[in-house]
């Protein structure tokens, strides 16, 4: 990495960004990969790879007359971290299954009802537990819609139970288009 060898203080803002920026994509590109999406994934990892060899190789050339080179690279992937699960979170890949839990049948058919409203497809089940009779909700939808199904459930039935699982493929039935 001779090009890096000369840039003065340069050096530990390439690592801190560089680390950085290399972390979120391979954060990201983990997701898309276990989420199915091979190809996105693929195209990630070129980059990432690619963003690995020259910051890693800008530290390990320098990293025992510059020991500080190596606590800035482990801090940025502290923060890469970081910033490649929240973009993950706001970027919401992928698909997740609701289960919902409620005391009474009738109060998950009015649920049911109101997801379908909001143009959520919703199937309603018939369940038993310790305490009864129970209305069993099962949703699949897509991971940016997660927040807003939960607030409809919350807003009209505060004390149901329910479960978010990632899916990792669904076939048939019926999906917004939102």
């Amino acid at each position: 990495m001779s090009f890096l060898d000369d840039i003065g203080i340069w050096i530990y803002f390439i690592i801190f960004f560089g680390k950085i920026l290399e972390v979120t994509v391979s954060t990201l590109r983990m997701v898309l990969i276990n989420r199915g999406e091979r190809v996105k994934g693929s195209i990630f990892a070129f980059f990432d790879i690619l963003l690995w060899l020259i910051i890693t190789g800008s530290v390990l050339t320098g990293y025992q007359e510059d020991p500080i080179r190596v606590v800035v690279f482990a801090f940025a992937f502290a923060v890469g971290n970081y910033l490649g699960s929240y973009f993950d979170e706001k970027l919401a890949f992928g698909l997740s299954s609701i289960e919902v839990i409620i005391d009474d049948l009738d109060k998950a058919r009015e649920l049911a009802s109101r997801i379908r409203d909001e143009d959520f497809a919703v199937t309603v089940l018939s369940g038993s537990g310790r305490g009864g009779e129970r209305g069993v909700l099962l949703l699949h939808v897509k991971r940016k819609f997660i927040k807003k199904v939960i607030l409809i459930i919350k807003k009209i039935e505060p004390t149901a139970f329910f479960v978010v699982k990632d899916a990792k493929a669904v076939t048939g039935g019926y999906f917004s288009r939102k």
